[in-house]
Order: C-alpha cells, then sequence, then structure tokens
C-alpha cells in the first residue's frame, strides 16, 4: 500500500490535501514541527479530525538560527517562509526511510502567497529542500508538470485539483463538504507572521544574536519598552496575561504595582540602573486606574520577594512612553 507523509500546519489548506489524498485509499501519516515560533497543538485538532497520526518534529535550535539568516530573506515581517518551508521538507524527506514512505504532500497553492507561493518560489523550495522528486502538492497539481509519483500511478492526476490564487472559496467549501471544523485562520499559528512579534524580535536580536527561550517566549506577551542596553520593561495587559508572563520569570525580575490602586504589573528584566527602575514606576503608575494623578506610590521587589521598595513618582507622559515602546 502507498503511504505518504503529509506536511501539516495546522491550517485548512495542509489538512485539505492530507484528506485528498486519504480519499484515493492512500495512507497518510501526519508530520508537522514546533519552534520558538509555533507549536503543535491546531496539527494535532486538525489530524483527528479527518483521522490520521500525527509525528511532531521540534527542530527550535535549527530554524532559529534560520530565522536569523534566511537565505532567501523573509516575507512582510520576520517570516522567512521560503527557507522555512525547505527546512521542513528537508526533515520530512529524511522520515521517509525510517516510516517506509513513498513521498511527501504539502498543502501549498500556487499564487495563494506572493513570496512563498509563486511558481518560481514553489521550484525554490523543492530544489532547497533536497527532495525535489519526492514532493507532490496535491491541491494545486493540475497547475504544475506531473510528478513522479502521478506518472508512477502511485497517485491518481485526476483526483487532484487546479486551486491557484488568494480566494479561499474552495478550500471553504471542501472543509464543509468533508466536516472539517473550526480552522485556524492563514498562517494565524507563526508568531513571525505577526508584525508587533517581529518588532520586538527584531529590537532583541540586536541586542542580544542569542537569546535565551524565556526572552523569546517573554515577546509574546503585554507592552514592551527598551530603557538601555541591560534592561527591558514589559507591562501586563490583562490579568490572564500577567499569569501566563510568571511562568517565564526569574527570581532576579523586578515586578512592581501601584500601591493603592489596580493597574498592570510591570517586570524589570535584566540589569535595571536606578533611572530605569524610576522609569519603570512610572510606566507602572501610567497603566494603572492612578494614571491621572500627580504623584503615585509605587511598590516593588524581585519576583517571588516581599515587595518592600517603595516610591513615588508621576505617571509616565504619552511622550515618554512614545520613546521607550517597542
Amino acid at each position: 500500500m502507498t503511504r505518504v507523509l503529509a506536511m501539516v500546519s495546522g491550517g485548512l489548506d495542509s489538512i485539505l490535501a492530507a484528506k485528498l489524498i486519504k480519499d484515493q485509499g492512500i495512507e497518510v501519516i501526519g508530520v508537522c514541527f514546533k519552534s520558538h515560533f509555533f507549536d503543535e497543538q491546531n496539527a494535532i485538532k486538525m489530524t483527528e479530525q479527518i483521522g490520521i497520526p500525527l509525528k511532531v518534529v521540534d527542530f527550535s535550535e535549527e530554524h532559529f538560527s534560520m530565522v536569523k539568516h534566511p537565505k532567501h530573506g523573509y516575507g512582510k515581517n520576520m517570516n522567512p517562509c521560503i527557507d522555512c518551508h525547505s527546512l521542513m521538507l528537508n526533515y520530512t524527506g529524511k522520515l521517509l526511510e525510517d516510516l517506509n514512505a513513498d513521498f511527501i504532500i504539502t498543502g501549498e497553492v500556487l499564487n495563494q502567497r506572493p513570496m512563498s507561493q509563486t511558481r518560481s518560489s514553489l521550484d525554490i523550495v523543492k530544489k532547497e529542500s533536497g527532495f525535489s522528486d519526492k514532493i507532490l502538492r496535491p491541491l494545486c497539481a493540475k497547475n504544475l508538470p506531473p510528478t513522479e509519483m502521478e506518472v508512477k500511478g502511485l497517485v491518481d492526476r485526476e483526483k487532484l485539483l487546479d486551486i491557484s490564487g488568494r480566494s479561499r472559496k474552495i478550500q471553504m467549501e471542501l472543509a464543509d463538504k468533508w466536516g472539517i471544523k473550526d480552522y485556524p485562520s492563514p498562517a494565524g499559528g507563526c508568531k513571525l507572521t505577526e508584525p508587533n512579534y517581529s518588532k520586538r524580535l527584531r529590537e532583541l536580536l540586536n541586542h542580544n544574536d542569542n537569546p535565551s527561550n524565556r526572552e523569546l517566549e517573554l515577546l509574546k506577551y503585554g507592552r514592551h519598552f527598551r530603557v538601555s542596553s541591560s534592561a527591558k520593561i514589559i507591562s501586563t495587559r490583562t490579568k490572564e496575561e500577567g499569569d501566563q508572563v510568571k511562568k517565564y520569570l526569574d527570581k532576579g525580575d523586578l515586578i512592581f504595582f501601584a500601591e493603592d490602586f489596580n493597574g498592570s504589573m510591570i517586570i524589570v528584566v535584566g540589569e535595571p540602573n536606578e533611572e530605569d527602575i524610576k522609569f519603570a514606576a512610572k510606566v507602572t503608575a501610567r497603566y494603572s486606574k492612578a494614571k491621572d494623578e500627580k504623584l503615585v506610590k509605587v511598590k516593588y521587589g524581585k519576583f517571588m520577594s516581599p515587595l518592600d521598595n517603595h516610591i513615588e513618582v508621576e505617571p509616565a507622559s504619552e511622550e515618554g512612553i512614545n520613546e521607550y515602546i517597542i
């Protein structure tokens, strides 16, 4: 029986491609990837809907190394899609022998994305992957030359599709037909496609070319302020966000709260000086119910320790916020 590895991102297109091939009586094994910038949760939900097993590959370190210096550049934000797809295909190709599979399928659609899914980009991805003769794109296969798998009869080309362009009408109709529900928005699972996250990541890399996993995780939460080369301020926006951030804090991080008013939790990571601490207190006052007061009492201390330091400050001005916010 023919067996294929389906690269599953967690989005709709890749699961439709897997379903299309499965319905030809071909055994399908899903393969998804996790890194600092996306995880396997959506892929798990999607593969369960069509009843295929899923193998999760953690390639965080190699992926991050590529993100810092992509051969083919970035998309609109910090998403190096061509290099990312090539790297994933290379990993998947190396699994073919281990999993006794015949070829690889992806959910790519011709001309859906202006950077990574043009005809030339798809060709580059195939070449860079190192497994160009083992890659089939079922959703747009009829817009491309027949692959070795189609010529040999491992898959029926007549049952493949010719989707092209940015409209998702056909995909949504197929999802409805096949009972696939609750799929995420396109590229919704990758932090590198998000403008704010990308700005913070660029800024972090300007100060540290080899940030820790903790630093990368903290980029996902709150408002960020760069106050000096050795210190950064994070202001949480909700209680839920504050609870999430606490998982990544160290005992050396400073925590700030307005003493007599509800408001944001402010965190200072790094090695702040006195001016950094004073500004963090001002930010604390600014993002509290006391933002219109002339002077606000702020308490602070190290995470998981008593907040027994006190300072009285004016809330930060809009100009002060804008000067340091990332």
